[in-house]
Formats: structure tokens, C-alpha cells, sequence
């Protein structure tokens, strides 16, 4: 099957609950050459000096200087037409989780090129309206028996995957050059057994679950993504932005995604080192005067917070959901939290 690939990414169609749909704008139109040139003779002023190159990517080094953090190949782009990316999306996908990487994708200018490097839309079980994180209403673009075969797929965290689901990831994986997830979208990639035996990362909250229920995966704390093969996993939220600028780096070189970065007057400096949210690398320890939920680490007011008492110990929780979480087997959450 041929399929046609536009010229250019047309915006994500959302709207806002209680709200009229509305269709989002035609995508920014692309900067001319002269443009491009000012803005990187600024971008360079302003940054310093940058490790370009528009080669295959073998490491990405520590800042300090020290051994590469990761070793990935480079990614080759197709000689023309645009990398198709599918956005894997269901009920409570995480608004920031999937739109941070969409913008890094969208806003993805190579110099010569009138196309789009790449092509973004979201695909569902069906096309049915889903609600999103905050109620943003997403109708998307594909279901999973008629999607174009992605080369890229972003998986945010969002509602329990169908069994269809998870063999549309593994399927469609044998053929992708990267296959992402971003915060608890690692729970969805590793029920595809995909990570098995392999290493990974997720949100920082949900490190002790994650553990707890995927024993044989290698889960990093402290990491701001983790790359193994064609698959990759970003930390919470926000990491997603600094997995997203990694996979244009490793398609288009350094320079490339540091220029994504700067027209987007995004700051942030993780994706050149994924080992950044060190912040995370260590477990918080609770104490009766601070108590943390046992389930998530998260902070909890004792005066509120549901608590169950399981060997003598009372333990607080972040909700009443974490609290039947840890009720129905507390020896594995009490047991983690030594490990951790």
C-alpha cells in the first residue's frame, strides 16, 4: 500500500470540554532561507559552540566530559518524504506527555527541504472522541487496523492498553526505528514485554510500582530517558520535550535539534544528557514527622490522608486508590522500599 505523505504536519485537533470544537490553525509557516540563517547566527552567539554534526549519532557525552552517558546509533532519515510519527493515544492521555514531543517533531526545519521532516498523527483503538488530561477533547486521526506504519511511535501515559493495543506496539515495533514511551506510558510499553530484560525509566512517582510489577526490567532512577535498541522511555512529563529532541538529534545531527530547541526558546539542556534528573536518583525516606505515601513517595498530610495499619505501622497515602494498591499486597511495597 502506498501511502501519500503531505507536504506538511497539520496541527493536533483538540478542543476544550464545554467548549465548540474548533480546528486548530494550519502549521507555522516554514522560515525562508534568510531567516534560518539569522536566527542560527544568533542561536550560535548565543549558545557557544556546538557539537554538529549532521552524521550518525554514536553517543551523547556527559557535560562534564566524562565516558558517553549513552551508545545509540544514529537514526537515518528517508532521502525524501517526511518520517511518519504516530501518537498512541486513549482515555486520560496526559495533555504535555504527547503534545511536548509533537511541537518538538512539528517545529523540526532542515535547511533546503520544502517538506515537513515529519509527518504526526495520533492513532486510537477507534475514532471516537477521547478525552484528555484536563478534558481536551482529541478525535484522532487513525484507528489500529488502518494507521500508516510508523517509523516513530510516542506512547503517553494514559488509560489501561486493550489487548489489541498491545499487539498493534509489538507489531508495529519490528519496523520502528524508535518506539517511546513518556511517564507512565513505560507501564503500557512494558506489558507489550517488549523491555523485558532491558533498561528503562518512567515517572518518578510511580518508580516503586513500576518496579514492583515489572521485575525484569533494569528501571533507572535518575535518568531523564533511557535508550536500548530502537526502544526508549522518558521520565515524567517534561522529559518527553528532552526524549523527542534526542530522536531529532539522532536523525539530524546536533545542531539540528539544538536549533529545534532554541525556536521553541525551550531551555532545558536533558536531552544531551540523560542521565539528568538526578534530582530522582534516590528514593525519599519517610519519617513520622514527614510521611511519605508508601505507593508513590509522594508527600501526604496525615491529618487527611486514607492510612492502613500493616505490622504495627500506620501508612499514609496520597489516595484512596494508592491505599487499596498497597492493602492488597503490602509486603511488596514494604519490602521495595528497603530496596529503593
Amino acid at each position: 500500500m502506498i501511502v501519500v505523505i503531505p507536504a506538511k504536519p497539520r496541527r493536533l485537533q483538540v478542543t476544550r470540554m464545554n467548549e465548540p470544537t474548533n480546528t486548530m490553525n494550519g502549521r507555522r509557516s516554514l522560515k525562508t532561507a534568510a531567516d534560518f540563517g539569522l536566527i542560527m547566527a544568533i542561536a550560535l552567539s548565543a549558545i557557544g559552540e556546538l557539537s554538529a554534526s549532521s552524521g550518525p549519532v554514536e553517543a551523547t557525552a556527559s557535560p562534564d566530559g566524562n565516558k558517553p552517558a549513552v551508545k545509540v546509533s544514529g537514526l537515518k532519515p528517508p532521502p525524501q518524504g517526511s518520517i511518519p510519527v504516530a501518537f498512541l493515544v486513549s482515555q486520560g492521555a496526559v495533555i504535555i506527555d504527547f503534545c511536548g514531543p509533537w511541537e518538538v517533531f512539528q517545529d523540526v526545519n532542515i535547511p533546503g527541504r520544502s517538506d515537513a521532516p515529519f509527518r504526526l498523527y495520533t492513532v486510537a483503538n477507534t475514532t471516537a472522541p477521547i478525552r484528555a488530561s484536563g478534558g481536551m477533547k482529541i478525535v484522532p486521526d487513525y484507528t489500529l487496523a488502518n494507521a500508516p506504519a510508523p517509523k516513530v511511535i510516542v506512547i503517553p501515559a494514559q488509560s489501561e492498553p486493550s489487548a489489541a493495543v498491545l499487539e498493534w506496539i509489538r507489531k508495529s515495533t519490528k519496523n520502528t526505528d524508535v518506539t517511546m514511551s513518556v511517564c507512565t506510558g513505560a507501564f503500557v510499553l512494558a506489558k507489550t514485554g517488549l523491555l523485558s530484560g532491558k533498561a528503562a525509566t518512567t515517572f518518578h512517582a510511580a518508580f516503586r510500582p513500576f518496579a514492583i510489577q515489572f521485575p525484569d526490567i533494569r528501571l533507572k532512577r535518575g535518568a531523564r530517558f533511557v535508550e536500548d535498541g530502537n526502544l526508549a522511555t522518558a521520565g515524567g512529563l517534561s522529559s518527553g520535550i528532552d526524549l523527542a529532541l534526542r530522536v531529532v538529534e539522532r536523525y539530524y545531527g546536533r545542531e539540528i535539534a539544538q536549533k529545534t530547541a532554541y525556536d521553541m526558546e525551550y531551555q532545558g539542556q536533558g536531552w544531551m544528557n540523560p542521565d539528568s534528573n538526578q534530582v530522582y536518583a534516590e528514593a525519599r525516606t519517610s519519617t513520622d514527622e514527614h510521611p511519605l505515601c508508601p505507593v508513590c513517595e509522594m508527600d501526604v498530610d496525615p491529618a487527611t490522608a486514607p492510612k492502613s495499619v500493616y505490622k504495627g505501622k500506620t501508612y499514609y497515602f496520597c489516595s484512596q486508590r494508592d491505599k487499596e494498591t498497597f492493602d492488597a499486597t503490602p509486603d511488596k511495597f514494604v519490602d521495595a522500599g528497603k530496596k529503593l
